[in-house]
């Protein structure tokens, strides 16, 4: 396998995982609809920065750990799950007592977009199941004789790549709905379903197995 076909075929699983509904496409949209755009880049640069790390990790074996190791597994796993089910009652509590705010503008303090940073490299990190993909997908597109961490950086980038692209359609779909979407009342209702579908997720990674 040249290193271009590795390439264009990680690419293609990688843009059908992209797609896919899930937690990160919460976040952004999240984010996106009743914080600000800043804060919804950041949160989307988070977690596309947790791309690079399971790509380096599962280049030089380290998330190896997670398919041969059911200890290292649940511990991940019940982390993550914690920090799912905390993040989605927060959310929640701040719904029912109506202490959303509306949408701060592009020019919001660097502090906030760090946190929202944060909170997406902490959410990919602690999902085992991303790690477990990176672990099984990623060694099957390693050209012979390549070297390793480079092209898990690489085949890391081209994932990240096409997330960075697949967030900004979101961000500025988001963006085109106006101010109507980040009213009080609307805030509260994306802060209510944001976080009753983010405990569902850590509901669902505590009770699932491999």
């Amino acid at each position: 396998m040249s290193l271009g076909t590795a390439v264009l075929g990680f690419a293609v699983v990688a843009a059908a995982l992209t797609v896919t509904p899930g937690l990160d496409t919460a976040l952004v949209l999240r984010a996106a609809l009743t914080r600000s755009r800043g804060e919804a880049a950041a949160t989307a640069a988070g977690i596309v920065a947790g791309l690079f790390v399971w790509g380096a990790a599962a280049a030089v074996g380290v998330s190896a750990l997670l398919t041969a190791s059911d200890l290292a597994y649940d511990v991940l796993r019940y982390a993550g799950a914690a920090y799912l089910l905390w993040f989605g009652a927060r959310l929640l509590v701040r719904a029912v007592r109506g202490s959303g705010a509306p949408a701060e503008p592009d020019g919001a303090p660097a502090t906030s977009a760090w946190r929202a940073a944060r909170a997406g490299l902490a959410t990919n990190l602690l999902n085992p199941k991303v790690g477990v993909f990176y672990v099984a997908l990623l060694p099957q597109f390693l050209p012979a004789g390549s070297d390793p961490l480079l092209v898990g950086l690489l085949l890391a980038g081209v994932h990240g790549a096409l997330s960075a692209v697949w967030f900004a359609l979101l961000i500025a779909l988001a963006s085109a709905l106006g101010r109507r979407l980040r009213r009080p009342s609307t805030v509260r209702a994306i802060d209510g379903v944001t976080g009753a579908t983010l405990l569902g997720f850590g509901v669902r990674l505590a009770l699932a197995g491999r």
